[in-house]
């Protein structure tokens, strides 16, 4: 596991465009596996930056997306297609129909079967991760059991606590979603984590114990023989980690 600590948040969102970016331009028809959340906003907006101002060509890039949530449509502000697009995809030259977020409504079981057969027959050149306070990997929550494929996942309420600062209250945060599951994720062939904010649980397990621990999932990126873990230097100091 390779740890990059950047002194700041747009310091650790240039490192982890350049892992982006090295992979793109050596291989332009590459395919991406995307995350939401706060953690990643700052890479896309380099990414989008180097795109327009640079040439970094998205025209062949495929993606697919960790998760979903259940009950949203892509058009919902707070909705995954919806993030990603204004996010990143609006602003590279990426086609969208490249492009693949689970469906959050209708059929869920349908949903979920469409969603393994994508990830079956994709090979994910890089996966993004950020990671939750409690350790975990898209909505793969905390647990004795973790899921190898994707799945209908119950949100902890650390989660709903967590996404209540995106919506109008906390009742409006859903509380189900479909997630890859922790097989699918460790497919990929380079992990690329960022980390930064109160996730000092988290990152205290993943960096400084030497135990691979289903109640924190983010431990199993230890087992990944390519993973990359880009940590703000405020949390690396306040967990003592020391490269």
């Amino acid at each position: 596991m390779r740890v990059i600590v950047a002194d700041t948040y747009e310091d650790g969102a240039k490192a982890a465009a350049d892992v982006i970016e090295k992979l793109v331009r050596e291989k332009p028809d590459c395919t991406l596996g995307l995350a939401t959340g706060s953690s990643p906003v700052g890479m896309y907006k380099e990414l989008a930056r180097r795109c327009s101002e640079e040439g970094l060509d998205f025209s062949k890039v495929h993606s697919v997306n960790l998760d979903e949530y259940v009950g949203l449509e892509p058009t919902h502000p707070q909705s995954y297609r919806y993030f990603m697009d204004d996010n990143l995809f609006d602003h590279i030259n990426i086609d969208k129909a490249n492009t693949y977020v689970a469906k959050g409504t209708g059929d869920v079981d349908a949903n979920i079967r469409e969603f393994n057969d994508i990830l079956a027959k994709t090979d994910i050149d890089i996966q993004v991760l950020g990671v939750g306070p409690d350790g975990h990997l898209g909505f793969n929550e905390p647990g004795a059991v973790l899921y190898e494929l994707a799945h209908k996942e119950t949100l902890e309420d650390s989660t709903i606590d967590a996404n209540t600062r995106f919506f109008a209250s906390r009742d409006e945060v859903p509380r189900y979603a479909v997630t890859m599951g922790m097989g699918s994720i460790m497919k990929a062939k380079t992990l690329l984590m960022i980390i930064n904010g109160n996730k000092q649980e988290a990152a205290r397990k993943l960096l400084l114990e030497n135990t691979i621990d289903p109640m924190c999932p983010a431990t199993f990126l230890r087992l990944h023989r390519d993973a990359v873990v880009v940590i703000e230097k405020k949390l690396a100091d306040e967990i003592g980690y020391k490269q």
